[in-house]
């Protein structure tokens, strides 16, 4: 808790009381140690640190980056997706929180113990059929028992995300995802117990016109393992040991010899007026200011490389490099 700043007029106030006897400084002293105690509600048990919960909202920020994408290549629609809140809850607020009737995708995340919720809210899930149907991805806004078709579409078009939450998470773990079952009643699902603790990443998401949320449930349990590497200190630790190994070089290398670079000589330069320019006719000269004495420039990306003579070899254009051009240091003031 951050602590209070007293005006000038509030801390001769203050001394005035104590001067005066109007206040003991021992019960100014028995306040502040009742203000250290404080409420804990042990059925919201805080499990992640804020920092934690920065990496896990960095992890799906660059998630909801790669779903949009996805979907948008798979609904050929306008769609976006973003990051609105990461919070950590009770399973049972979770559950609690979302609609008696909606679309549960739930994943496996091996080789991390226990499963992920994904709950895509109706809004959002009839628009996604409505658009892979061969609609304009209007939503329906309501959820029944979908048909079975339905429900092989949504499971489909999940299930082909995976890569997208595998490359998401690759950063910290390399997990092997499978959609493990698919629900509409949340009050069928028990994944953990009532009281656990489960982080929340709520997604905005758009669809053509249609907008509404996609929450994302992961348990306590599931990120206990690497709850170590879900650490800016540890992110950055990582960054500085990582070398390229040797073999790494030669690679590079070798690739680089095999690139093609574009080479451009410039035979010389002139002017001459639009008039002249529009009545050009086969047979006439053009001035450069190029002398023929003097070695041509052979450029690429329009930076000078060498001094070059033009000739020919075998019967094509070519040209012979005299010396190289070198770069003057730029003064340092």
């Amino acid at each position: 808790m951050a602590d209070e700043v007293l005006s000038q007029s509030e801390i001769d106030a203050l001394l005035s009381a104590l001067s005066s006897g109007e206040m003991d400084a021992n019960q100014l002293k028995q306040e502040e140690q009742d203000r250290k105690v404080r409420v804990y509600d042990f059925k919201r048990a805080l499990r992640f640190s804020k920092d934690q919960i920065r990496s896990i909202s960095r992890i799906n920020e660059n998630y909801s980056r790669l779903l949009t994408t996805y979907f948008s290549a798979q609904l050929r629609t306008y769609v976006h997706i973003s990051v609105a809140s990461v919070d950590q809850i009770p399973y049972e607020e979770f559950i609690r929180s979302i609609p008696a009737m909606t679309v549960l995708n739930i994943f496996s995340m091996s080789p991390l113990k226990g499963r992920i919720i994904f709950e895509i809210n109706p809004n959002i899930a009839y628009a996604m059929l409505d658009r892979i149907l061969g609609g304009r991805g209007t939503s329906l806004n309501k959820i029944d028992n979908l048909t079975e078709i339905e429900s092989t579409i949504m499971t489909n078009l999940f299930e082909r995300s995976l890569d997208n939450l595998r490359e998401a998470w690759s950063s910290v773990e390399d997990i092997d995802p499978v959609l493990e079952e698919f629900e509409v009643n949340p009050q069928f699902l028990q994944l953990v117990s009532p009281n656990e603790t489960v982080v929340v990443v709520s997604l905005n998401t758009t669809i053509g016109e249609s907008t509404g949320m996609i929450n994302i449930c992961i348990p306590h349990v599931v990120l206990e393992p690497i709850m170590p590497r879900l650490s800016v200190h540890y992110w950055m630790q990582t960054e500085t040991q990582k070398e390229r190994q040797p073999e790494e070089y030669k690679s590079l290398s070798e690739n680089l010899k095999t690139t093609k670079l574009d080479l451009n000589v410039l035979l010389g330069k002139t002017k001459i007026t639009v008039n002249d320019f529009l009545n050009l006719s086969k047979g006439d000269v053009l001035h450069l200011d190029q002398s023929i004495h003097e070695p041509l420039v052979l450029a690429s990306a329009d930076e000078a490389l060498f001094k070059v003579q033009p000739g020919h070899r075998k019967n094509k254009v070519a040209v012979q490099i005299l010396e190289e051009i070198k770069k003057e240091a730029p003064n340092d003031e």
